[in-house]
């Protein structure tokens, strides 16, 4: 990290992690052209989780090459007085994995929704049972985290 000052402890960045709105996955398309799309994610222990279609662009490069990264930002303030924004992130590098067994796809879902629609969990049993056999749930292992915060 060049900005030595502004690096901030693992365990800051991963509660960035934990309380970003999405985060940007970041792949090698088997094209060679980098590729990049926002997920909805959960972290559970040393992994983060996201799902998706079965098939895709997506799917294509993760399984091309499953080194990843992932940003997260975390609150961010423009300032008026001057041209510069406050912000915090965090960037994690680890490998995706296709998550194959039902019961951590379960609680991998359980955790994103939990996490982002926890208003709506009356009908998450119902949602599993309709669409947990054309789900794909992923996991990225947090081999390597940065964080990185600007504050006055």
């Amino acid at each position: 990290m060049r900005r030595k000052d502004r690096q901030m402890p693992k365990e800051w960045a991963i509660n960035i992690a934990d309380k970003c709105e999405w985060a940007t996955l970041a792949m090698t398309a088997p094209d060679g052209y980098p590729y990049c799309v926002p997920l909805s994610i959960a972290r559970m222990e040393n992994f983060l989780y996201f799902h998706c279609a079965k098939s895709g662009k997506k799917i294509d490069c993760l399984k091309f090459n499953p080194n990843v990264c992932i940003s997260c930002v975390g609150d961010t303030k423009r300032l008026d007085d001057e041209f510069s924004t406050l912000y915090e992130s965090a960037i994690i590098f680890g490998k995706a994995e296709e998550v194959t067994n039902d019961d951590e796809k379960i609680c991998a879902l359980r955790a994103i929704s939990l996490r982002h629609t926890p208003n709506n969990m009356s009908h998450f049993d119902e949602a599993i049972k309709r669409s947990l056999a054309i789900t794909s749930v992923w996991k990225v292992s947090i081999d390597h985290i940065d964080g990185k915060s600007k504050h006055r």
